[in-house]
């Protein structure tokens, strides 16, 4: 019986002696061994299990006697593949982590019946050296840069933690890297994909998704309303087809680094303000003419938006006001400006839409289709620390769109358009 994690082995006498362990555990092979006694006639007669633990510079494993020989399990994150063993002699805490939640447990209630001494219902192994390509499985780091070395008829590591295929000519995503459920990074940069499966949101521990000079035309709403949610933190989009992203991309709220350069982008989406743990915005060399009004509302480290195509605001304002106001728009505006929920299970997926692509008023109440528009210059470096220029002229402003809810919000904020 074999488990695959990362293990610490502490010596209980460290603190002791005034020494700290390293802390940090290594990739090795857990196993529960049973051996014939040499000298016994018995060809039943077996030796008490004990644990083996092997690692890639010791192949032969370090054994440790099991039975009457455990003084405590510590298993509260046994849920998370985390599990501590705590031997008598040697007075050693064996730290398991980075294992199959199910295997592990599995494994902990072997032990505890070689504790007792118990019959194991279980196949255990004999105690041989582990071959090396038994470490190879379980490695969480894979890079490959040429198409010579992309595994064609060999599976992919299943405890990959960091994948790279770039140059590889992929036009698709290879479906067996949705099933590495340890996934963190992924990285398909310089390949030829035209579109993403919305499998991706499979990868639930995803954090950094690298997918730069392919042919991506757009980013589906799927995947921004996908598990994705919660774990993506880094999205590099760059060198790319994308014209436009979708209303639902600010669903990815844990985004903190946002890369988009050299894509044909016309517009950012309008409610680009719910990232509010955006910190690194890159979008240079696209084809934006203004900024939409919620802009204004992140709060950047770094931000880049050279080579737009930013046109001068506008002396006039556009005005799209109803008199009197429509049922519609009156019901839209009470909706929002309640915060009354809604959904596709309460009221038509149209108007779902409708309320989706509401804009905010700068008094901070909505509007749908009754409101003036205006575009002001604003200064980049009131949202973001460190601003690339725009231009080769030195400008660190850019056009920002406003809506007004009414007259009156118009009057009232009359100064900024000037």
């Amino acid at each position: 019986m074999k488990l695959n994690c990362e293990v610490e082995v502490v010596s209980r006498h460290l603190p002791a002696l005034g020494l700290r362990n390293r802390g940090k555990g290594v990739r090795a092979v857990v196993s529960l061994c049973q051996q014939r006694p040499q000298a016994s006639g018995d060809p039943d007669s077996l030796h008490p299990a004990c644990l083996f633990v092997s690692t890639m510079k010791d192949k032969h494993g370090t054994r440790y006697k099991l039975k009457e020989n455990i003084e405590q399990f510590f298993t509260k994150f046994v849920d998370e593949g985390k599990a501590t063993v705590r031997l008598k002699e040697p007075p050693v805490d064996i730290c398991l982590s980075k294992a199959n939640a199910s295997n592990l447990k599995d494994f902990l209630s072997a032990m505890r019946l070689a504790y007792r001494g118990c019959c194991i219902n279980t196949q255990l192994s004999t105690p041989t050296p582990v071959k090396t390509s038994e470490f190879e499985k379980f490695k969480t780091k894979m890079l490959i840069t040429t198409k010579k070395d992309y595994p064609v008829t060999k599976s992919f590591p299943h405890f990959l933690e960091h994948l790279q295929t770039s140059y590889c000519g992929l036009l698709r995503v290879d479906m067996r890297m949705l099933c590495l459920k340890n996934l963190r990074k992924l990285d398909l940069s310089h390949n030829h994909i035209k579109k993403l499966p919305a499998t991706i949101g499979d990868l639930i521990h995803l954090q950094e998704l690298n997918l730069s000079d392919n042919h991506l035309e757009s980013f589906s709403v799927a995947l921004c309303q996908c598990t994705l949610q919660k774990s993506l933190r880094s999205l590099d989009l760059s060198k790319n087809k994308i014209k436009a992203l979708p209303i639902q991309f600010c669903q990815l709220q844990e985004l903190t680094d946002l890369k988009l350069d050299d894509n044909q982008l016309i517009r950012f989406p309008f409610k680009i303000g719910q990232l509010t743990n955006l910190h690194f915005l890159s979008a240079a060399r696209n084809k934006l003419p203004f900024l939409p009004s919620e802009f204004k509302m992140l709060s950047l480290e770094y931000l880049d938006l050279f080579g737009n195509t930013f046109e001068p605001p506008e002396a006039l304002p556009t005005i799209k006001l109803q008199a009197p106001l429509t049922l519609l728009e009156l019901s839209a505006r009470t909706v929002l400006n309640n915060r009354i929920p809604y959904g596709p299970h309460i009221i038509p997926f149209h108007l779902c839409q409708d309320l989706d692509t509401a804009k905010t008023c700068v008094c901070g109440r909505f509007c749908l289709n009754s409101f003036i528009q205006g575009t002001t210059a604003m200064n980049l470096h009131s949202i973001a620390h460190t601003v690339v220029l725009v231009d080769n002229m030195g400008g660190t402003e850019a056009p920002i769109i406003s809506y007004f809810c009414s007259l009156a919000c118009y009057v009232n904020s009359s100064d900024m358009l000037k």
